[in-house]
């Protein structure tokens, strides 16, 4: 068996630099490297739903924003499988099966699982008259179930994600080692492909905040215009001890250098900033005092720019070609279905209840009772 790719984001907005150098970046690296047999990219709307079920149309209309991102971003769909998850009813399926392979209080102990309920404010009790929270929704709390539906049924080898992510892949190892040792081999054990640069594994917000989130509004989208990135860039939290430009600087912690090692290469330097030959040197710069923060933002507003530019342009093209787009994740739906079903068929075969396609089955009880 080949190399397998399966990875994807939830509809719930546009995409921003979070995502792009988290994972959107390298999927295009991947699609392009020849490395993969297949890569199937999800826009994860029934995961979106977990925690959104009360806005559907947010969903709905946030589908063609992320098929956007994408194409713009170079996702190739002659190289790149894109689809939507809810159109792939064999992934429901394949979840109600698993989760008699995951007890409660596995589920609980899912660090991913527990910081995000912390951040959407859910009782893990359930509604707590005594609280302000709302109870946590059941398809929430076995989301990680779902996940490992989706990188199952596509017989992912790989699955390109952010450090955080890790507890739920290892979820996924956890129910295809169990679903095997109990039915036979049936599933593939997945690997996580982390980034290269550990920069991009959690982007933080332009105000500093641990975290690039839409509801914190500290995100740069890929789809802003000049002007908005300028504003965005401009705002950034750097050292708060650095008021005079004279003075020493703490790249620790400064957002804009953690931007720019994200971002930057060598060849940015020769066409938007000469005086310096990397980042390293700019960096001691800073550090010993004598180079500004409006310096120091200009360079990454171009650097962003230079990034953003044809993503933007590419962008613009599809939005005015939409029909087409929903026809590439209609094929890309039909595409991905035919493969969840052989998975599940196999699954169904190895849990021996796939009743009517067993003439065995049949023949052992034909003659159970004919000779009563």
């Amino acid at each position: 068996m080949g190399k397998i790719i399966l990875t994807g984001d939830r509809p719930t907005g546009r995409l921003h630099l979070g995502h792009y150098v988290g994972s959107l970046r390298r999927r295009v690296e991947l699609q392009n490297s020849g490395e993969y047999d297949k890569i199937f990219i999800m826009i994860a709307d029934g995961q979106a739903l977990t925690d959104n079920a009360d806005n559907p149309e947010k969903i709905r209309q946030n589908i063609i924003e992320v098929a956007l991102d994408y194409l713009s971003a170079g996702l190739d769909p002659e190289k790149s499988t894109i689809f939507i998850q809810s159109q792939i009813p064999e992934l429901c399926e394949l979840t109600f099966y698993y989760m008699n392979l995951v007890t409660v209080a596995r589920l609980q102990r899912n660090p991913t699982v527990k910081s995000e309920i912390q951040m959407r404010g859910f009782s893990e009790a359930g509604e707590d008259e005594n609280s302000n929270k709302k109870g946590m929704p059941a398809g929430f709390f076995t989301y990680p179930i779902s996940q490992a539906s989706d990188i199952t049924a596509f017989r992912a080898t790989t699955v390109p994600a952010g450090e955080d992510q890790q507890p739920m892949v290892e979820q996924t190892r956890e129910i295809v080692h169990k679903f095997n040792a109990i039915y036979g081999e049936t599933l593939v054990t997945p690997e996580i492909l982390l980034p290269e640069n550990s920069v991009c594994g959690r982007l933080p917000g332009t105000d500093g905040k641990a975290k690039m989130s839409k509801s914190l509004g500290n995100c740069i989208y890929l789809s802003d215009t000049p002007k908005e990135v300028k504003k965005k860039v401009n705002s950034m939290f750097t050292d708060p001890g650095h008021l005079q430009i004279e003075d020493p600087g703490k790249v620790e912690g400064n957002v804009v250098f953690t931007y720019l090692e994200a971002f930057s290469k060598p060849e940015h330097f020769g066409l938007f900033l000469p005086e310096y030959k990397n980042l390293d040197e700019m960096k001691a710069h800073y550090r010993r005092g004598g180079l500004g923060d409006g310096t120091c933002k200009k360079f990454l507003y171009n650097v962003l720019e230079a990034t953003l530019q044809p993503i933007r342009e590419r962008r613009h093209e599809y939005e005015q070609r939409i029909p087409e787009v929903y026809e590439i994740l209609k094929k890309g739906s039909e595409a991905a279905r035919l493969v969840a079903a052989q998975t599940l068929h196999d699954v169904k075969e190895a849990m021996k209840i796939n009743y009517f396609d067993d003439p065995e089955l049949i023949a052992e009880h034909t003659k159970k009772f004919m000779n009563r």
